[in-house]
């Protein structure tokens, strides 16, 4: 009888092991799944802003250094992606703007790409957005100056992090 009962406390013992050792599985399961339920959510790190003049897409000289320091301070962060968005003011036809911001994104890419060493595998797609997204008034010179920019932007995603 008490060999019986030393077996079933032994049993015991090894059963409350295997349902401590189920509750972490299932608690890394879980924060496994959260984390892959962040994968279009991501980090913003640091950011970038360049403006053009009015029908211009040539990145003007004094945005290089900034690129540069981006580029350098994304190289810190693990799994680093870079995000580009052209932007156009709404004045003129919506073709047009589209254009715009599409060589504007393209261009500060090629910059970022050839003279600040960023590869191209860290490189999500340039976006044109156009019109969309305004953040100045285009009923007036400063807001339409506002709205013909790229925004650079430095992004790890969440589910990298494990954060």
């Amino acid at each position: 009888m008490k060999k019986q009962q030393a077996e079933l406390d032994q049993q015991q013992a090894q059963l409350s092991e295997q349902q401590q050792k189920i509750a972490a599985n299932k608690s890394a399961i879980d924060a496994a799944v959260a984390r892959f339920g962040q994968l279009d959510d991501y980090y913003i790190f640091d950011e970038v802003t360049i403006y053009f003049g009015n029908g211009k897409v040539s990145v003007e000289p004094k945005y290089a250094p900034q690129l540069a320091a981006l580029a350098e301070k994304a190289k810190q962060i693990n799994g680093y992606m870079i995000e580009v968005k052209g932007f156009a003011s709404s004045v003129g036809s919506a073709t047009l703007n589209q254009k715009l911001s599409e060589d504007r994104a393209n261009n500060v890419t090629t910059i970022l790409l050839q003279q600040c060493r960023v590869p191209l595998t860290r490189m999500l797609a340039p976006g044109a957005m156009g019109e969309s997204e305004q953040v100045g008034n285009d009923n007036t010179a400063e807001g339409q100056a506002e709205n013909r920019r790229v925004v650079v932007r430095v992004l790890q995603n969440k589910a990298v992090a494990g954060i």
